[in-house]
């Protein structure tokens, strides 16, 4: 038994949060459809309180991995663990139960377009928590709107009123709706221009550091992998080939994975993240200075 499982077993009730090392543990995962195998022996480890950012080229199954990781796909062969224990194993009702404790965010949002945004938002409190009042819910819902950095006013909006960074952003407070412990994001600066994008890896980190999240990160982009990421998981050939900080990727030789990083594009994104690095250490040294001379 791991030590995970034995943290989960050892008298941790379900509304405690999780305590133990590896919240997501996959091991030995297949997916195959019909004659077309998308995984094939693939594990993973994703540590508590981490970002994790999962890369891979087109049709490597990033996101059918997240969708097996939250149940949405049932797995031909492995199994999953969650906060210690089995998604693959899992009777309904112990899935559900684990349910509560994730929030997803899907590509472009995957809002309910007859819904105004606060009642988007409202969908899953409804779900898990019916007996929860209708003020109260309404309450919980517009602070979570503004927790995602849109006003209170987007919250009585429809999707079609709203540009495709909000939307992004009230898919974001949906899935922060029940106080989540880990935070799937598919995608989550696909389409965004550069300037809102940033925006959005930058609110992540502080949810992130505020709220003690973990979080489970699909993306393309190479700026978000530098900027956000504390460690990244590159699936190809069927599996997790490699994990780990990106100056450990840069070190191993598997052809994808250097010419994804030392390509134009990473080279761009490398040489972004340094100067944003050294801004910031000139602002904390001229702030220092600035404080000593008061």
């Amino acid at each position: 038994m791991s030590d995970d499982q034995n943290t989960e077993r050892e008298g941790l009730r379900p509304n405690e949060r999780y305590r133990g090392n590896f919240p997501i543990v996959v091991e030995g995962l297949v997916n195959r459809f019909g004659d077309q195998v998308v995984h094939e022996d693939l594990s993973l480890k994703v540590k508590r309180g981490e970002i994790l950012g999962v890369v891979g080229g087109s049709g490597t199954g990033k996101s059918v991995l997240m969708r097996s990781i939250i149940g949405l796909q049932t797995p031909t062969e492995g199994n999953i663990d969650v906060f210690g224990q089995s998604i693959t194993e899992a009777e309904p009702d112990e899935e559900i139960g684990v349910r509560c404790r994730w929030g997803v965010l899907f590509q472009g949002g995957a809002l309910f377009s007859t819904l105004t945004v606060g009642e988007n938002v409202e969908v899953p409190l409804r779900q898990f928590f019916p007996e929860i009042s209708d003020e109260l819910r309404a309450n919980i819902a517009r602070y979570k709107v503004m927790l995602s950095g849109l006003t209170e006013a987007a919250a009585s909006k429809f999707p079609a009123e709203l540009s495709g960074g909000m939307r992004k952003r009230a898919g974001l407070a949906r899935a922060l709706a029940l106080d989540p412990e880990l935070l799937f994001l598919d995608e989550p600066t696909a389409g965004l221009d550069p300037v809102g994008a940033a925006k959005f890896d930058a609110l992540t980190k502080e949810l992130k550091e505020t709220l003690g999240l973990t979080v489970f990160l699909i993306t393309h982009d190479l700026d978000t992998l530098y900027a956000i990421c504390d460690r990244v998981a590159v699936l190809a050939d069927k599996k997790v080939i490699a994990v780990g900080t990106i100056p450990e990727l840069l070190a191993t030789d598997h052809p994808w994975i250097q010419e994804y990083f030392n390509g134009p594009r990473g080279r761009n994104a490398s040489r972004s993240q340094q100067c944003s690095d050294l801004q910031q250490a000139d602002g904390i040294v001229i702030d220092k200075a600035g404080k000593s001379g008061n």
